[in-house]
């Protein structure tokens, strides 16, 4: 955690949330020495706006294209992992378009008892950082990572298919890294060579 800074600097608060895509903590404003008083009251003057529960965002920040995302990972506490579909959908494989906004918190946050947004889906489990991406200013699963948790969690066998084949062609993943995928596929007919 970084120190907190005395008096508040927009300048640093501006630099946190642009790498988040305009959007920032009551914690990461603290931490650029914004009180929750002072949060308020730019809320109230129109320079920010609160969109949830300890989620901020500067108003003429331009809006992103998955400003959900952002939003989802921050109420993690920075601590989930886009993944599954949700992933795969990043990753641009297969036609699967998820209804729910799938991301993997650790393991150990499953005894937690979490007010959880409306359209996420919560996994768990420890996401090492040699299987983590970045797609702008969120982390996601690897594709093999993705493909293979899919796999795990039942996903249609057309659709595991065609973005294992699709990862496969695009050099993304190789059937090495695809245990899962074949396993699950394997009543199906398999991967296709």
């Amino acid at each position: 955690m970084s120190p907190r800074v005395v008096d508040p600097s927009w300048d640093l608060l501006y630099e946190v949330a642009s790498a988040q895509d305009g959007y920032f903590t009551t914690r990461q404003a603290a931490d650029s020495g914004y009180s929750t008083q002072l949060l308020r009251k730019h809320v109230r003057a129109g320079r920010i706006r609160r969109v949830r529960r300890g989620i901020y965002r500067l108003v003429h920040f331009p809006a992103g294209e998955h400003d959900d995302l952002v939003i989802a990972w921050l109420w993690s506490e920075q601590a989930g992992v886009v993944s599954h579909q949700t992933a795969l959908a990043l990753q641009g494989l297969s036609d699967a378009l998820p209804a729910r906004l799938h991301l993997t918190l650790p393991a150990d946050w499953r005894a937690r008892r979490l007010r959880v947004p409306d359209g996420i889906e919560l996994h768990h489990a420890d996401v090492p950082l040699e299987v983590r991406t970045w797609f702008g200013a969120i982390p996601t699963t690897s594709v093999p990572r993705s493909l293979n948790d899919c796999a795990r969690d039942g996903m249609a066998p057309d659709l595991l298919r065609q973005a294992a084949g699709q990862a496969l062609r695009r050099g993304l993943a190789t059937r090495n890294e695809l245990g899962a995928v074949e396993e699950s596929l394997a009543p199906f007919g398999g991967l296709e060579s």
